[in-house]
This record gives structure tokens, sequence and C-alpha cells, in this order.
């Protein structure tokens, strides 16, 4: 029987955003799968917005049931349960900021004074947050960081210093520059890094966190990213040299539509009845993600654009796609004269789209979670990105793996473009290249999984050095030379089998 005090027990507090729970949710189901034991923290807006259709008390019921040891506790992000989000964005973002640690702080104390078996020995939080290496600190803990994103997303921010130092960071002076001197990274367009990189106020709420989080991460003693090595290896190299960064991507199951746990913050249409009717390949799916808003008048341009395009479609058009008090933005035609080969609908199961044959295309915001699960599906992208990482991702979709194509560089679109770049990635032999370009990325993803693919040997080299670790006494918190000392022997003992 395998000594208690040797197994993994990690504390894991999820991020609450749509983008962040579904990937967080894998992982944690991963990890349990590999015998772990898991406290999974989740926020109470989050579980009452994924429960409240099903009532459930714990999303983990299902797998708890299958012998896998997942609890799971919910604790306030500082905010009334009824508060809008979305409309509050810099109110939601300064309570995660200032407040949220101490909910966390106070669970994590009541985990670890209860005595349970077995003992807390690490904390699993996503690298957005401003205090886990603090806390992981103070009580002695493992620091895992959980990065949703792609490794290019987070070699800029971890190198922030650099752009600040060159000039790209706050100025538009040098907007047309070739960044080309981070680690890892041969050259990138200002005009493709994150949205907030591109701001020239750079104190903001959103700011402050990037800065303090990616500050925090330096602590973490291992970073877990859910990207795949063969995809971004040069990225991945050069921050292995600088930490112990494991590419393990994609976390999703490779049954994919298979996970017993609720995710989705919206109650999901089904839409299969309606796709089993359409031909092959001729549906674009349009989806602009969980978040970020679209400025109205590009979405009427959108709208118009695929008027004329004349291509079946599923749009997926949130409430609050616009703004939470434009709960319904289409023109006033669109609906009636799109009738028969289009389905709007105000939210989905994805997977369950994507993975249907009548699909042929994704008009998408560029969210990592939307680009993985297409990838998957062999569903080429055509590109809009409104927010944060997803600029860089249009980037590597469009510039590096040639899987889809931008719809414009611009701030305003025209229907004009979008009915010509929905042609181009739906028709002819464009389409043909975007489809045999994201066939040769999927079989990348598909041997990175299999049993000693990249992101299998890299999960079970991450897995077997905190086993080892797990069954030592942790050095005091303070002693940080000598806990680095002890990683980096445990690491090349388990390498050495």
């Amino acid at each position: 029987m395998v000594d208690s005090r040797s197994k993994p027990h990690a504390i894991l507090v999820c991020y609450p955003l749509q983008g962040h729970v579904i990937p967080t949710i894998n992982l944690t189901i991963k990890l349990a799968q590999k015998g772990f034991t898991i406290t999974f923290i989740n926020t109470q807006s989050i579980h009452y917005q994924i429960t409240q259709k099903n009532d459930q008390d714990d999303i983990f019921s299902t797998y708890q049931g299958l012998g896998l040891d997942i609890r799971y506790m919910t604790v306030s992000d500082g905010l009334p349960l009824n508060f809008d989000r979305s409309l509050n964005h810099d109110q939601f973002m300064s309570a995660l900021l200032h407040v949220f640690s101490a909910h966390v702080e106070e669970a994590l104390l009541k985990i670890m004074e209860s005595k349970i078996d077995p003992p807390v020995n690490c904390l699993i939080a996503d690298s957005f947050f401003v205090f886990p290496g603090k806390l992981a600190k103070k009580y002695g803990l493992l620091y895992i960081s959980f990065w949703t994103e792609t490794a290019l997303v987070f070699t800029i921010y971890y190198h922030l210093h650099l752009l600040e130092l060159n000039g790209h960071f706050g100025c538009t002076d040098k907007s047309e520059d070739v960044i080309d001197y981070i680690p890892g990274v041969q050259s990138i367009r200002p005009k493709d890094l994150m949205s907030y990189l591109q701001e020239t106020d750079t104190t903001s709420i959103c700011h402050q966190i990037i800065s303090n989080a990616f500050e925090d991460v330096r602590s973490a003693d291992f970073i877990l990213c859910n990207t795949i090595q063969e995809l971004e290896p040069e990225t991945i190299s050069a921050l292995q040299v600088e930490k112990s960064f494991f590419a393990i991507g994609p976390v999703f199951p490779p049954e994919f539509n298979k996970i017993d746990v609720a995710t989705s913050m919206w109650s999901e249409f089904d839409c299969t009845h309606w796709l089993d009717l359409q031909q092959h390949a001729t549906v674009l799916y349009v989806s602009f993600g969980s978040y970020a808003h679209l400025n109205k008048n590009n979405l009427l341009e959108i709208a118009y654009g695929l008027l004329l395009s004349k291509v079946s479609f599923i749009w997926v058009l949130r409430p609050d796609i616009v703004s939470s008090d434009d709960p319904n933005p289409l023109p006033e035609d669109f609906q009636s004269e799109t009738h028969g080969r289009g389905l709007i609908i105000p939210w989905c199961c994805q997977k369950q789209v994507l993975t249907h044959t009548a699909i042929g295309g994704f008009l998408t915001h560029c969210g990592w979670n939307s680009i993985l699960e297409a990838i998957w599906c062999q569903v080429p992208l055509l590109c809009f990105p409104l927010l944060t990482d997803q600029f860089t991702n249009r980037k590597l979709v469009v510039d590096d793996w040639k899987i889809g194509l931008n719809l414009c560089d611009k701030n305003q679109i025209t229907k004009d473009e979008v009915l010509e770049k929905i042609h181009h990635l739906m028709y002819g032999k464009s389409s043909d290249e975007f489809r045999n370009a994201i066939k040769k990325v999927k079989k990348m993803l598909e041997n990175a999984i299999r049993a000693g693919g990249s992101s299998q040997e890299n999960l079970d080299n991450f897995i077997g050095t905190v086993y080892l670790l797990a069954g030592k006494e942790l050095t005091h918190p303070e002693d940080e030379s000598s806990r680095d000392e002890d990683v980096e022997v445990d690491v090349r003992a388990y390498k050495d089998g």
C-alpha cells in the first residue's frame, strides 16, 4: 500500500472565467486519474452559473463515483452572487486582484487544519492569479502554476521587462517595429501582441493583474501549459531554460465530448437536429466566446456579410455580446432574410457543433480553447480577435500554422470583407489548403497525447517529480535555495528511473 504521505494532494484554485474553467476542470480529472488527490476550489458565482439547471452540490460527483479522489468547495470572489461581472468588468477584476486571495487563504487554512488524509502538499493555481506563490511560500507548499493559453503568450508576458526596455510597451512610436529580442520568439509585430500590451495607458486594473501575476509566477516550482511541444518548439525550449515548464496539452480528453462535469455557464441549445439537415462541410459556425464584447458596428457588418455570402451558418449570439443593455443587436430584417439557412442561438455545446460533419468553417474570436477544439475537429478558422491573447493566437493560426485566415487588420470591418473572407475559407483552392494544413496540425495533437507522445511524457515527468517531492518533508518555506536544490535532485532521480 502506498503511504498516503507520499501521495500528492493539491488544492487547485480555478480562475473564474469560462475560458479558464474548462481546461482547469479537464486538468483536475487528468491529475486525479494519475493518482492525485485534488481539492478543487471554485467561486460561488461560477458554481451557481454552471449548476443552476441541475442543482448539483458537487460538479465532480460522477468522477468520485468512479473512484477518483476529487473534493470540491466554493468560496466567494468578494462580490455578491447576482453582481453583473460582465457589465462591471473593472470591479470584478479589482476583486480578483485585492480581495479573492483572502477567501482562498481562509479555505486553504480550513483544509490544512482539518488534518485530512492525505495531507495537502501542493497548490495549483491559474497563472493569472496574483497570490499563489506567496500563499505556497507561507504554508510550505509546492506551487504549480497552470497556464491555460499558448507558450508564446506566456513568454511575452514573462519577458514584459524586455518590451519596456526596448520601448515596445506603453508606446505607439514603434508600432511598425519587428520585435526579435524575446527568447524563443524569432519575431513578432506589435499588432500581434496581446491587446493589453498594445495600449498606451498601462495603469488599468488588467495591467496591474498582469504585472503582479507574472511577478508571482516566477516563484512557481512548476508551470503546466495547455499547449503542445511540437506546435511551439523554440518558444518552449527557451522557457525550459528558465523554468520547469511542461507542455501537456491539449488537456481535454481524447473522447472530446465525453466529460461528465458541468462546465458551461449558460444553458446550451442543442443544434444537432438542425445540423443533421445540412450538407457536409457547408455550415459556418460563428462564435465570439464567453466574455469579450463586440463593437455594434462590427456586429452589423458581420451580419450583412453573412447575409450576402449565402452561406448556411450557426451564430452563437450571447445576450450581452454588445452590452448587457442591448440584448438584440442584429438588424431588424436579418433573421427573416436568413430564415432556413441560419440558426441564431444564445449558447451551445461548442464541441458538439464542431464535431458535426456539416461544419465547414469557424468564424472565431481566437480564444485558445476554441482554436484547440477547432484543430481537433479539423475545422479551418476565420480570425477576428477582440481581446487579450486572441491577437497573438491569430498570428499563430494565420502566419505560423496556416490553418486559417485573418478577417481584417483594421478596427472597423466591412460587409464586403466579411463576404470575401467567408468565401475564401469555405470554397475553392484556399479552402483545400486550410483543410490540408489543419489535418497535419491535428496529427501533432493526436501524437502528443498518445503513449510516448510529448505531452504524455511531459505530464508523466512532472507527476513523477511531484510524487518524489510529496514523499519528502518539504523544506522550510523560507529556505528557497535548499528547496530549489531538492527539486533539481528529484527531477534527475526521476529521469534516471
